[in-house]
């Protein structure tokens, strides 16, 4: 499981007229600078809207910038490549207490969650809240887990992404319908796949 620790979010309608989301529309192209090299995605407005929208907007807050990857799974295969826990950036915290950050809003001074966003080809809108697992609809999602998929990961609560994404390193599509895809990488891909537990997103910006 690509899991995180969350707070749950009151069930609302969620979509882009929501004020508490940063959607983005269209797309955007965003690179990690790591100490072992540059990575490139594409983040995908078009299929995920809220999802690609609230990395962009971390990205601005310089959310990521020293952060760590403090998850990475390639034995006994490859899996994941997972990082952007706000509290990583304090390089003081161990690496085996992270994976439960969150972003905290500084508006509010609460947890900013959103809801798991799953989109289909030849549907107007993408699917909220709720865990796929028909075949037949697995079939038809616009995004799903290829090499180099960007995700973001949560906790067992479909609606507690926050700031924590993973990189797939092979296709995982047994993650498919749980997990919200919302970009892939462009170039870079083998940088991700030197990346140990313990490197640096030493600096995210968004490219014009």
């Amino acid at each position: 499981m690509v899991g995180c620790s969350s707070s749950p979010r009151s069930a609302v309608t969620f979509d882009c007229t929501n004020a508490n989301f940063a959607c983005l529309y269209g797309r955007a192209t965003v690179q990690l600078r790591t100490n072992r090299g540059d990575i490139t995605i594409e983040v995908d407005g078009e299929a995920s809207p809220i999802t690609a929208g609230n990395f962009v907007d971390l990205v601005r807050r310089g959310t990521y910038d020293g952060t760590l990857f403090h998850r990475v799974i390639r034995d006994p295969a490859p899996f994941v490549v997972q990082g952007g826990d706000p509290q990583s950036s304090d390089h003081s915290v161990p690496l085996d207490q992270l994976g439960t950050g969150n972003f905290i809003d500084p508006t509010t001074g609460q947890v900013r969650t959103i809801p798991l966003e799953i989109s289909f080809r030849g549907e107007e809108k993408p699917r909220y809240s709720h865990i796929v697992t028909n075949p037949s609809e697995l079939n038809n999602l616009t995004l799903n887990h290829k090499r180099g998929s960007v995700a973001m990961a949560r906790s067992q609560l479909p609606n507690s992404a926050s700031a924590q994404f993973y990189i797939a390193l092979k296709s995982l599509p047994e993650l498919d319908g749980r997990y919200a895809v919302f970009g892939w990488i462009v170039d870079g891909m083998d940088v991700v796949d030197e990346i140990r537990r313990g490197d640096q997103i030493v600096k995210a910006n968004l490219r014009s």
